[in-house]
């Protein structure tokens, strides 16, 4: 069998594109297929006979020899062009001239495609030429239909409106010429204001010539430098008269204002400037204000200057410190005089929390002295304004609009709340764990950090139910879930066992409505439930894919159908047995039951699974199955796919590799995942899984030279006890999670700054260097939790149920790849086994002294602990290079640190390369400025083929006990490379997946996105004059909800 691993390990193959992708010789094998197929009039979906697929095959070798002697005489690089040439010239010599000449008539077809989509580009008129974009068009007309109403969105009618316009103007563009085509940006707008005029808008048509008058004007206006806003004469503001804190009159003191932007720009003097922040503040000043307002003024006029320079984060963050430290000690004070204040600034904030019922009393009997003399002022610089600002808005602990905490006494309050029943040892142990998380080393997830130290200590992230076929426990567990969510937790339910629709109800002896109505009223409770009045409360359905009611499951979250059977607000997740997806590739049928009548089959999973389930098909062929029916399994691959590429759902979850690879098979079975697809444990009606989550900093464990081992053992042992502590210091809402958390004692250690990572060592993201590096940091990471986890049951005892479990049976977790191997088949797993380290001392350890966690590892998508510390998501690519990041706190301008200081070595960053990156959407590929070389070490998260991110997190699940949240990415879409995409990711020994993003549809959306998400339609500027490139696709327009942009934030 041709392995979709990488043939040649160090080619890569660059497309034409630019973007680079893994060597898989699969890809080959498919292509010479697919001719040979055509060729034959075979369908795509069946098979060639045994003789033909044997000459696929003998080609696909030659071509794979070819490939590798490039790869040791010309290096790590070829050209898909040379590949595909190769092809033809192998077809002919091994006598397949007929096929060779169809193999190249396919190839022109798509480079015409190709060639369609690339072949005009437009000539500025700055005389710069770049690649047509449609949606240029869109922005601009609908900035025209917009201009009597300037502040209100677009309504759908209008929006339609634009973008017919805008296809029609794109329609007489490509007729223009057959050719290579550039046409001039001018000639463009008269084509618009033609198709307005001739399609009966002689009206709009009058806006868009008046819109482009207007910023033909604007182009020809010269500031007058003697003139300009930033030349604000400090004469003219001294002195002006404000408002006091105490109501009094009182005048502006511009030099006390120059000492405190001087204060906040100390040791960052070479990269910001201290005049421009005070010129641009006095702008901002006016008489009357109020002088609470005048640092207001100064971080505004801050904020915009960060997307030229990055570090006026560091400023913006200095100023809001300033507001928090005030707020704290109760008036103005500098920061030479908090160092000095802040050990009596902790006992002060927590004995005022106690008072006002909002830290736990216990807090006040740890030894305040040692733990105030172990602060660090000084890490307080370490914060973004991003990072600051989402911890000042959400996580401070607050009396009616005044901050109790500063970041120092906040870090303290977790490390303290976490080390509450470490007996004699708190006061070391607080700060031990103060020192990891102030450090940014590790930090505790989102709840943890909300509630550690309070009187509500539920501190847990995910929690996962099984709803049983009964009435009282379906409304018992949409109880549990507003229980759930009220206190932070994001929700997985397992769906399957309900009875699926026209069912027998026995008590009543009528038919079944079927799961959805309940599900319906499931979504409507996690709207209603706000958690922890902090964000809306977040569920997802997970529904075994033999389920009688799967059809109408994929379609929940559809804008279209009877809205009684829609769950807009609810994620949903098909949870797929091996069996399905062989009988995709084998196209063979797929058998629906109504779990009513096959009460087994969702506890069965591997080879037991497909002997029950063939045992219920014969059954069902018998008359003793009532409900079933029977559906092509590729049909129903395909409705789900669709589905997910046009809602966003259902996520792709794998029930066998998910069950067979779990330590705790001896307990029960995973039946679902949690909220974001990361957490794989047992659930029961008489259990509730619950997870608690924290994630390493790779970013802070890395250098150029690559990763300090030893730090990052120290952290990751120091993670483990503060995760293990939690699951006794824990509230729980329901009995049921209570039982399940401290019978299991499950953790998820995960990571977060991968990418960053990579940045620090120089390392593209599309690379065998970054597959290796995954491998290498996860092995570490679980070399040293699962290590960490034994030393735990040494001192505290292993946990109720490891006697039986996998770890106890001395099985880790490499070792169960060979156990799914052999349950699925080893021709449909394609997972790498090798280690670097010697586990010999882990086994022995477990072996010594057991298992303290059922499991230890999880890689939550970390979306807002990131923001915090400063760094990219969990294992996530750079979106882009410079985008508007959106949340609850606002939103923040993000360039790409580490790009900016690479173009600043080289004299390439200024106000041009900023406009370009806007213009370009934050991609690098059409910037001529900068070297190729940097382009390939700076791939966008749509540049990287997604080859690169499932083996790289195929390389990670190796090590992980749990799973984790992946997201993948396609720039071109088709039902074609999502088939594919899934399917690599299924051979590669994945568990989960999580969203699909696709930039063909962001493209196509963009227009409509700006419309309703930024006032102005379709590109309108904030008042920072910075053009929001924010975009969403399908899918995140179909999960994200306006008031709650980082939507994985319910585990971290």
């Amino acid at each position: 069998m041709i392995q979709s691993t990488p043939g040649v390990s160090s080619l890569t193959v660059k497309k034409r594109n630019g973007q680079q992708v893994p060597f898989y010789d699969v890809h080959i094998f498919n292509a010479i297929e697919s001719a040979f197929k055509a060729h034959y009039n075979v369908p795509l979906e069946s098979e060639l006979d045994t003789a033909s697929k044997n000459n696929v095959r003998k080609v696909t070798e030659a071509v794979v020899k070819w490939c590798e002697a490039q790869a040791a005489s010309k290096g790590a690089i070829v050209f898909i062009e040379d590949i595909q040439n190769t092809v033809i010239r192998e077809l002919k010599e091994q006598g397949f001239e007929e096929i060779s000449v169809r193999y190249a008539a396919y190839r022109r077809i798509h480079e015409l495609k190709r060639f369609e989509s690339e072949r005009i580009t437009v000539k500025k008129r700055d005389g710069k030429v770049v690649s047509f974009k449609p949606e240029k068009i869109a922005i601009a007309v609908g900035k025209a239909l917009s201009a009597l109403h300037a502040d209100q969105p677009l309504d759908a009618p209008s929006r339609k409106f634009v973008l017919e316009v805008t296809d029609r103007v794109a329609t007489q563009i490509k007729a223009l010429s057959s050719g290579i085509y550039t046409i001039d940006i001018e000639e463009i707008q008269d084509i618009v204001e033609r198709t307005l005029m001739k399609s009966g808008h002689a009206e709009i048509a009058k806006r868009y010539i008046v819109y482009r008058e207007q910023r033909r004007q604007e182009r020809e206006q010269k500031p007058n430098p003697e003139k300009s806003d930033i030349q604000v004469s400090i004469a003219e503001k001294d002195g002006m008269e404000i408002v006091g804190d105490d109501g009094r009159p009182a005048k502006l003191d511009i030099q006390n204002l120059k000492l405190i932007v001087s204060e906040c720009c100390h040791g960052i003097e070479d990269e910001v400037s201290v005049e421009t922040i005070l010129m641009n503040t006095l702008k901002n000043c006016f008489k009357g204000m109020k002088a609470s307002q005048i640092e207001e003024a100064m971080l505004l006029a801050v904020r915009p200057m960060i997307e030229k320079e990055p570090s006026y984060t560091y400023v913006a963050a200095r100023l809001l410190l300033r507001t928090c430290y005030a707020q704290v000690v109760g008036r103005p004070i500098t920061f030479q005089e908090m160092r000095s204040a802040y050990a009596a600034a902790l006992r002060s904030s927590l004995e005022a929390g106690v008072r006002y019922q909002r830290v736990a009393p216990a807090l006040l009997e740890f030894d305040l002295d040692v733990l105030g003399a172990a602060l660090k002022p000084e890490r307080d610089f370490q914060f973004g304004y991003m990072g600051l600002q989402t911890l000042f808005d959400r996580y401070f602990i607050h009396e009616k609009g005044r901050r109790l905490e500063s970041p120092q006494i906040f870090w303290m309050r977790v490390a303290m709340g976490l080390s509450i029943k470490e007996g004699e040892q708190k006061n070391d142990r607080a700060i031990e764990f103060y020192n990891v998380l102030s450090t940014f080393r590790f930090v505790s997830s989102t709840p943890t950090l909300f509630n550690a130290g309070t009187l509500h200590s539920q501190l847990s992230s995910c929690f996962l139910t099984t709803i049983s076929d009964d009435l009282d426990n379906i409304f018992k567990c949409v109880k549990d879930n507003a229980m759930l969510s009220k206190w932070s937790g994001g929700l997985g339910n397992d769906w399957t066992p309900v009875r699926g629709m026209g069912s027998q109800i026995k008590g009543t002896n009528g038919k079944s409505q079927g799961l959805i109505p309940f599900m319906k009223v499931a979504n409507d409770t996690a709207v209603a439930v706000n958690q922890g009045g902090k964000r809306q409360g977040a569920v997802c359905a997970y529904l075994e894919v033999w389920h009688w009611d799967i059809e109408e499951f994929l379609e929940l979250r559809k804008n279209t159908g009877d809205d009684r059977r829609r769950t807009h607000d609810m994620h949903t997740a098909a949870w797929i047995p091996d069996l399905f997806m062989k009988r995709v590739l084998q196209n063979h049928d797929w058998t629906l039951f109504s779990p009513d009548e096959v009460r087994d089959l969702h506890d069965l999973f591997g080879e037991a699974f497909e002997k029950r389930y063939h045992e219920y098909e014969e059954m069902a062929k018998h008359g003793k199955i009532r409900l079933h029916r029977t559906v092509p399994a590729v049909q129903l691959w395909r409705k789900m796919l669709g589905m997910l590429f046009e809602t966003g759902h259902p996520w792709i979850t794998f029930k066998d590799p998910s069950n067979l690879r779990s330590p705790q098979d001896h307990q029960g079975v995973v039946h679902s995942s949690n909220l974001c697809t990361e957490i794989l444990l047992n659930t029961s009606k008489d259990e509730t899984a619950v997870c608690n989550l924290g994630s390493v900093n790779l970013a802070a464990h890395t250098t150029p030279a690559g990763l300090n081992a030893d730090v990052l053992g120290a952290t990751v042992r120091t993670a483990m006890r503060m995760l293990d502590n939690v699951i006794d210091i824990n509230y729980y809402p329901t009995i049921e999670a209570e039982n399940s958390n401290l019978k299991h004692r499950p953790v998820g250690l995960g990571l977060m700054g991968f990418q960053d990572a990579l940045f620090l060592q120089n390392i593209s993201y599309a690379s065998q260097s970054a597959v290796e590096f995954a491998d290498e940091c996860m092995e570490l990471i679980s070399y040293h939790a699962i290590l960490g986890s034994t030393q735990l049951a040494k001192e505290r005892g292993t946990y109720q149920s490891y006697k039986g479990s996998k770890w106890d049976r001395g099985l880790l977790p490499i070792d169960t790849i060979g156990l799914l191997a052999k349950e699925r088949g080893e021709e449909y797993l394609e997972m790498d086994r090798t280690a670097r380290l010697d586990w010999t001392p882990v086994r022995e350890a477990i072996k010594q002294y057991g298992m303290r966690n059922s499991n230890c590892m999880a890689i939550a998508p970390t979306a807002t602990i990131a923001n915090i510390t400063g760094v990219d998501q969990s294992i996530e690519p750079i979106y882009k290079h410079l985008f508007v990041k959106s949340n609850l706190s606002g939103e923040f301008t993000v360039p790409n640190p580490y790009l900016v200081e690479e173009l600043k070595a080289i004299n390439l960053w200024d106000q041009q390369m900023i406009d370009d990156l806007k213009y370009f959407d934050g991609n690098l590929t059409e910037i001529p400025r900068i070297p190729q070389e940097i382009k390939d070490r700076y791939p966008t998260a749509f540049e990287i083929g997604y080859e690169w991110i499932i083996e790289c997190a195929s390389r990670r699940q190796k090590w992980i006990d749990m799973g984790q949240s992946l997201n993948l990415y396609l720039a071109e879409p088709s039902g074609r490379r999502i088939h594919n995409m899934y399917m690599m990711a299924w051979r590669k020994g994945l568990k989960t997946t999580y969203y699909l993003r696709s930039l063909g549809a962001t493209r196509i959306e963009k227009s409509t996105v700006d419309v309703n998400k930024y006032g102005d339609p379709l590109g309108k500027k904030t008042s920072e004059g910075k053009e929001k490139s924010k975009e969403y696709t399908a899918a995140e327009k179909a999960v994200c909800r306006l008031d709650n942009k980082d939507e994985c934030e319910a585990c971290q």
